[in-house]
């Protein structure tokens, strides 16, 4: 007897949550990678004190959702894991495609790229991949993954794009090793143009450090 793992292809579904109003007097949209964990619409309210005229928030939601703890009461998310990681990621990026098209983000507003924790693998991943022009690139307290290399973000203008990378001084997942390892990637992927923000405290998403990003 024989054990043979097939694939299929379907159409699915899954939301995703927008933050105000996109509109003439919009200047940045956002787009937000949240944590493992998460769910869009418990992240998206550190965003909150941002200016409600000017930007415009869309926070995309990990699809493999699951109980948090053994209570089966709270729902979390994660976005990939080890398992069959090259197929998620293409699921996620074709997840991603549908959410732009459906907002029809237009030409003349600055795009954010967020990434917060897992967030951050997903959204250097989508940045390589798709070569997004961006305004803004926040890497919150995440790591990049390995398989990137200088050349998927060749097409950068490092000029015209700010890295800015973010994480407390306490961060129970950042070990000192695990930071040399990313610094060294930072400066070899961005060629040392990224600007690092380090705040006092542990693996948590500060609203005051997000508001001060686009400053």
């Amino acid at each position: 007897m024989s054990n043979t793992e097939k694939t299929v292809t379907y159409t699915t579904e899954n939301t995703y949550l927008t933050q105000n109003d996109l509109t003439s007097k919009t200047k940045n949209v956002w787009l937000v990678f949240h944590g493992i964990g998460y769910l869009s619409r418990y992240f998206v309210k550190y965003f909150k004190g941002l200016n409600t005229d000017e930007n415009y928030i869309i926070v995309p939601q990990a699809p493999s959702k699951y109980y948090l703890k053994n209570e089966y009461k709270y729902v979390g998310a994660s976005w990939l894991t080890k398992e069959n990681t090259a197929a998620e990621v293409k699921n996620v990026f074709n997840y991603i495609d549908a959410v732009l098209e459906a907002e029809s983000i237009p030409n003349d507003v600055n795009l954010i790229l967020f990434g917060f924790s897992q967030g951050v693998s997903v959204a250097t991943r989508w940045l390589a991949s798709k070569k997004a022009n961006c305004k803004l690139v926040a890497l919150y307290a995440g790591g990049i993954p390995n398989e990137l290399t200088p050349k998927d973000f060749d097409f950068m203008d490092f000029d015209a794009t700010a890295i800015k990378i973010v994480y407390g001084d306490q961060d129970e997942f950042l070990t000192p090793d695990r930071l040399k390892g990313e610094k060294v990637k930072i400066d070899r992927l961005f060629q040392n143009k990224a600007e690092t923000l380090v705040f006092e405290g542990g693996h948590e998403v500060k609203p005051e450090i997000i508001e001060g990003l686009t400053k």
